[in-house]
């Protein structure tokens, strides 16, 4: 089996994915320059469809389709072996929850705001979970 081409493209690095999965893990995806070291240090790579650093490429390139279909997000187990390897500093666990997100939500806005909570809920909802979900959306 040959190797599916990919045309290359400036549109394709800049896309809406790319940028929203910068957004969400809060992570520069074009900072990792496929060392291999998040796959060489990963000890769940046995289970996954693709390495942790094919992944980032898949995304690194704009290929959201490629890219959502993988098991690889949903096997990472967030040890964080492949953050403290990396040379770049790239949180390959946040880009991993980032995935897990778009895939779960697809089409909905990742930002939340205090006010469009509704009064009734915020009166149920444990204050710290609220202050730290609101820290981990907030840019």
């Amino acid at each position: 089996m040959s190797p599916e081409r990919v045309k290359l493209s400036r549109d394709m690095i800049a896309s809406d994915f790319v940028k929203m999965v910068n957004e969400i893990s809060g992570q520069n995806v074009m900072n990792c320059y496929q060392c291999g070291r998040c796959s060489s240090g990963c000890p769940l790579t046995f289970a996954m469809k693709l390495l942790p650093s094919e992944l980032i490429r898949l995304v690194q390139l704009g290929l959201e389709k490629e890219a959502l279909e993988t098991n690889t997000p949903w096997v990472c187990a967030s040890c964080l072996t492949c953050h403290s390897r990396c040379p770049r500093g790239v949180d390959l666990a946040k880009v991993m929850e980032a995935l897990r997100k778009i895939m779960l939500r697809p089409g909905i806005s990742n930002r939340v705001e205090l006010k469009d909570i509704p009064k009734e809920t915020l009166a149920k909802l444990p204050q710290q979970g609220i202050v730290s979900g609101l820290r981990k959306l907030s840019g």
